[in-house]
């Protein structure tokens, strides 16, 4: 599903026009990543929490030509989704 059938998909949904739709869909990703750039996680009911983990720097070995390297530590998005969403996939 792409994010054009993902906004008519929740247009019909909510018995609204797909402008305001794309408008709200909109408004939330920016909120979400907001939040996420804060430091904060981010839960949602019967979905899952997203939240932001730092990854430590760490030593990793090339092996065609067996040269180690350095690689520095970064910020990495993280989702466990909630047991309500894992029973709807089984």
């Amino acid at each position: 599903m792409n994010n054009k059938e993902f906004i008519a998909d929740l247009a019909t949904r909510l018995d609204e026009k797909a402008k305001e739709t794309q408008r709200l869909a909109s408004i939330f990703s920016t909120v979400f990543a907001e939040s996420l750039e804060e430091g904060d996680s981010l839960s949602i009911q019967s979905f899952g929490t997203f939240e932001v983990k730092k990854k430590l720097e760490r030593i990793v070995t090339n092996p065609t030509n067996k040269q180690r390297m350095l690689v520095p530590p970064k910020l990495a998005l993280s989702f466990k989704p909630s047991n309500i969403l894992k029973d709807k996939i089984k």
